[in-house]
């Protein structure tokens, strides 16, 4: 029995997730897009993974320019989600205007996300329509400790309750 790839997307759109922007550079051209498919890999060393479609302009930013950042938003950050969810080439100097800086790999970073996460890749691994990045931390911090994750849920964004 085959299965279905859209039925697939749809129920694991039951699987609630917290939002990111992943963002790269490739000399002064930086790039950022909505994921949510970014996990905690290890402690020994500090590791996680993001996966990045291969046609995305993020695929070959990353691969070229060897490190990402993973900025985790905020509940009030809707519309820099749907911002980065548009597929556009990377820009020189700029972050579809939104505010950064450049971190120790040379990776822009939000300056007002919840947190981030600035990693270098040490590997990469197929994964069908998508690559698998292994990033070891680098740098990394909370930015606004008093807001709330923005939550993607069945093809909505949500808050956390309370």
């Amino acid at each position: 029995m085959a299965v279905d790839p859209y039925e697939f997307r749809t129920i694991i759109g039951h699987f609630a997730s917290g939002v990111t922007i992943i963002t790269s550079a490739e000399g002064d051209r930086l790039h950022g897009m909505t994921a949510n498919a970014v996990a905690s890999l290890s402690l020994d060393p500090v590791m996680l993974l993001i996966c990045v479609d291969k046609t995305a302009y993020s695929h070959a930013s990353i691969q070229q320019g060897g490190a990402f950042g993973v900025n985790i938003l905020a509940d009030n950050q809707e519309a820099v989600s749907r911002l980065f969810a548009k597929h556009s080439e990377p820009e020189s100097g700029s972050l579809r205007g939104q505010p950064y800086r450049i971190g120790d790999t040379g990776t822009p970073l939000l300056a007002d996300c919840l947190a981030f996460v600035e990693c270098r890749v040490k590997d990469v691994f197929d994964g069908g329509d998508h690559s698998i990045f292994l990033g070891e931390v680098v740098d990394q911090g909370v930015v606004n400790d008093g807001a709330q994750p923005l939550v993607f849920y069945r093809g909505g964004y949500h808050s956390l309750a309370g």
